[in-house]
């Protein structure tokens, strides 16, 4: 597939955005292009679709991209923008799609390596845990890796630069959710109720404190109240029984990750406890932080300056990304692929916007190059 028909196909996808365990449209166009190029073709966790391509004996790796969009509006009018109302393609994942598939067929074509490469087609990274439903599939049972390499785009940097840099890349992604539960009462008579708006507003302004005073200042994380949920506007005497919050909390170290789950729960529970009420408190984990080992971090690293601009020194981000669910596993490496300027602030997740398809060349290059480096020939 040339650039030009590379490029209308990510246009395409990006017109038909599907959300994750949707993506039917996507993986079908995916499964009968890796088929055509000779690929063998599995399906795992519904709309997850895999293609091996074996060249003699060597090591396997398992390159990953994404493919699922985000549940909001697209503000942007580009021609090829989202034909469904409330659904964007607001990460780059048709991006991510294209390259890889681009990168697949050319491999099929043209070989240069000596190993097994699982061309991995992953649903629902947005949230909804795809990479672990593929596993729980039998992923890594039917496609063994010996590595597993992971790409993102990145607006700032220009799309012929390639960060890659060995250790923490992604923060850990999970929730919190705190009920107070006190005794409602009329707004005018607080005294004859316990008051769980107050106790969920102390609670909130020390939460900033877990971070700034508990926390290493070396080890960077974030807790963010995200939602709140209490009483009713057309009820405004009415102080209500309980209040929810709930929220994200990221760390780069598991240690740090222990440290902020029983650092939220203390602090709720001491709030409840000081205004007589009751604190349900839940912590859940999510998404791992992403971390690159540094055997696949070389390879990748050589990979990059081979198919573009390397840049070897990238601050990590506090987003989260499940491709943890493979570099858990087996040894892996994410790097990132630059996506031009953020044209009008336009970063991920914003309705504005857009994948730069000045970047598909650079990307598919990048994981031929990582392939032929990864599994040389003999």
């Amino acid at each position: 597939m040339g650039l030009d028909e590379l490029t209308g196909l990510r246009r395409d996808l990006h017109a038909h955005p599907e959300l994750g365990f949707e993506e039917v449209r996507t993986s079908g166009i995916v499964a009968d292009r890796l088929e055509a190029a000779g690929l063998e073709v599995r399906r795992f966790a519904g709309t997850g679709v895999v293609g091996t391509l074996t060249r003699g004996a060597g090591p396997r790796i398992g390159l990953r991209a994404d493919m699922d969009a985000l549940a909001m509006p697209e503000t942007g009018t580009p021609p090829w923008a989202s034909r469904h109302p409330g659904r964007m393609h607001a990460c780059g994942h048709d991006g991510h799609t294209v390259m890889l598939l681009g990168a697949a067929e050319q491999l099929a074509r043209e070989g240069g390596f000596a190993g097994t490469v699982h061309f991995v087609f992953q649903p629902a990274e947005e949230g909804r845990g795809g990479a672990a439903a593929m596993f729980a599939d039998g992923l890594l049972e039917a496609c063994p890796m010996d590595a597993a390499y992971g790409l993102h785009n990145m607006p700032g940097l220009d799309p012929d630069q390639i960060a890659v840099v060995e250790g923490p890349q992604l923060a850990s992604s999970d929730s919190w959710h705190v009920t107070f539960q006190g005794e409602g009462t009329h707004g005018a008579k607080p005294h004859l109720g316990r008051d769980a708006v107050t106790a969920a507003g102390h609670f909130l302004t020390q939460l900033p404190t877990i971070t700034a005073r508990e926390v290493d200042p070396l080890q960077p994380a974030v807790v963010s109240a995200c939602a709140l949920e209490a009483g009713d506007f057309d009820a405004l005497n009415v102080i209500p029984d309980a209040v929810r919050l709930g929220g994200t909390a990221r760390a780069y170290t598991p240690e740090v990750r222990d440290q902020l789950e029983a650092a939220i729960g203390r602090l709720a529970r001491g709030v409840a406890e000081g205004f007589g009420i009751a604190a349900d408190y839940r912590f859940t984990r999510r998404i791992a932080p992403v971390v690159n080992a540094p055997a696949p971090t070389a390879v990748a690293r050589a990979a990059a300056k081979r198919a573009g601009r390397l840049v070897p020194a990238f601050p990590p981000s506090t987003a989260g990304d499940d491709f943890a669910e493979f570099s858990a596993r087996v040894p892996g490496c994410y790097v990132w692929l630059g996506n031009g300027p953020a044209r009008d602030g336009a970063l991920h997740h914003n309705g504005r916007y857009d994948f730069d398809d000045r970047a598909i060349p650079t990307g598919v290059r990048y994981w031929v190059e990582l392939v032929r480096g990864a599994l040389p020939l003999a």
